[in-house]
């Protein structure tokens, strides 16, 4: 292991993951030695990366009270207290504001913020005693501006921005870098190419999860706080 791949922490819990940000976090943080824990719905769809990663797989409905407290006891026992939570999870519900399913709407929020806050409570439950830890919360281009027939990922987001800026203040003097990430574009990936004809207008999701671990080595003088990721070439 390079000496320019360690990192402070020994264990990462991500949550919402998949494919995208997410998986490139999970070799980042294997690369840097930390032992990894993945969770999802569906634990099957990370199989693959588990097995590159040797990281452990969880299952959880993580806008679920009861269900996001088992995860952090089953974590406490197969890996031992995360000491970094990265909380990438999220939901859409698009439509018109006029018309949309209420009960869409109130899912998407349970997922997207809902989620984040129970996830953050129960990290923070077992960083403050040791005066140790990372919280990085994903966001979007939705975290600081609404889009027509977007508003229940907005506001999830937007809400997941509060999250992170209260729990920055209330946790920094602890000892706890809280620290949230606009990804202000689409991430490249099967569903979003980058395009011969402009060239870097996608984030690469491996340069994002760059972006986090350099977070995660700042020195607690400096530390950031929210990041913004945009692709130089973003036009909105």
């Amino acid at each position: 292991m390079a000496a320019h791949d360690t990192l402070p922490y020994r264990t990462a819990l991500i949550i919402g993951a998949g494919v995208g940000i997410s998986a490139s976090l999970a070799r980042a943080f294997s690369r840097a030695g930390l032992k990894v824990g993945l969770v999802a719905r569906d634990p099957a769809k990370l199989e693959n990366l588990a097995g590159e990663t040797g990281a452990s797989v969880f299952s959880a409905d993580a806008s679920q009270p009861a269900a996001v407290a088992q995860l952090f006891t089953d974590v406490d026992a197969r890996l031992g207290e995360p000491d970094v939570l990265v909380y990438n999870a999220a939901a859409r519900a698009q439509g018109s504001v006029a018309e949309i399913d209420p009960a869409l709407v109130r899912d998407a929020m349970a997922i997207t913020a809902f989620g984040g806050f129970l996830a953050v409570q129960q990290a923070a439950k077992r960083m403050i005693p040791r005066e140790h830890g990372a919280i990085l919360l994903t966001g979007a281009s939705a975290s600081v501006k609404g889009f027509p027939r977007s508003s229940a990922f907005a506001m999830g987001k937007f809400a997941l921005r509060g999250l992170a800026q209260s729990t920055a203040r209330e946790l920094g003097p602890k000892g706890i870098h809280v620290a949230h990430f606009i990804i202000d574009g689409a991430v490249r990936g099967a569903r979003h190419t980058d395009p011969t004809e402009h060239p870097d207008s996608t984030l690469n999701p491996d340069s994002i999860a760059q972006a986090y671990v350099d977070v995660l080595r700042q020195p607690r003088d400096a530390w950031s706080f929210e990041e913004q990721l945009r692709p130089w070439v973003e036009t909105f």
